[in-house]
């Protein structure tokens, strides 16, 4: 399995990728070529061909949820692959209108471009992409510490916006559950344990990506970390929107890991 970061806030010495505030990922898992996330602009497309990745022969795009940092790539992406109009995963929510103080901050790209563009899979379940790689759909919120302040609001509504649709990729592995998240809006102990219900399997092997602690309670820092400590991971790569607080805390743990644009992580992983 291989893992090409394509976007990430974070860069590293020597490397030369494009960082911005956003999160990519590129994953070759189990003969599956998948697209995770797209991030803000089209940076993605830049570290890719830098890396040497052709996206074109990615055949699905799976998206963690609906903010711009993570679908304004599809802008890019679109032409692209609108010959092979690969399928595109996401909750169904990921297409509304959001706000804050500062505008809109929602997905940059209508209903019906992606439908134009891609093969569309809205779905609130899991999706399996194959017997061991799923997209989780909305996830369940089971704990009072997490997912519990909104992000911005519901431009029809005026409600407050918990991201109904923040989801993940899990990757069933022998060693363990593999997650890729985006902002992890629904809370990392939430994913990992709804990863393990989708599943029945109690290992996670690793996770990667934005765990939003960035203004994250202490209470919530502190049940987050413990949580963290007691799965043994073999690898944490948290990211994105993790905060340096958070990074800080979770650095003390030893599989803690520093992510950052243009890095690969290859796993050895037997089918």
């Amino acid at each position: 399995m291989k893992l090409t970061i394509l976007a990430d806030n974070n860069t590293s010495i020597d490397k030369y990728y494009l960082g911005e505030p956003a999160f990519c990922v590129y994953v070759e898992a189990y003969g599956q070529k998948i697209l995770f996330d797209t991030g803000y602009s089209d940076v993605f497309l830049q570290n890719a061909k830098k890396a040497g990745i052709d996206l074109s022969q990615a055949g699905y795009v799976v998206l963690s949820h609906g903010h711009n940092d993570h679908t304004g790539g599809l802008k890019y992406f679109k032409e692209i692959v609108k010959e092979s109009k690969p399928f595109l995963v996401a909750c169904p929510e990921a297409f509304k209108q959001r706000y804050d103080c500062d505008g809109e901050f929602g997905c940059p790209v209508s209903k019906q471009e992606i439908e134009k563009y891609f093969t569309p899979v809205y779905t609130k379940e899991p999706y399996f992409i194959s017997s061991n790689i799923a997209f989780l759909g909305r996830i369940k919120r089971q704990n009072d510490f997490e997912a519990q302040s909104p992000v911005g609001f519901n431009k029809e509504t005026k409600e407050p916006d918990f991201v109904p649709d923040d989801s993940a990729l899990a990757i069933n592995t022998q060693k363990g559950i593999v997650i890729l998240t985006g902002c992890s809006h629904s809370g990392i102990v939430n994913i990992c344990r709804y990863a393990q219900e989708i599943f029945q399997t109690e290992r996670i092997h690793s996770i990667i990506g934005g765990l939003h602690l960035i203004n994250a309670p202490k209470k919530q820092l502190e049940l987050t970390f413990n949580y963290l400590k007691s799965l043994n991971l073999e690898a944490l790569y948290p990211c994105h929107c993790t905060g340096f607080k958070a990074q800080c805390m979770l650095s003390s743990l030893k599989p803690f890991r520093e992510c950052s644009s243009g890095l690969v992580i290859n796993f050895d992983f037997a089918i």
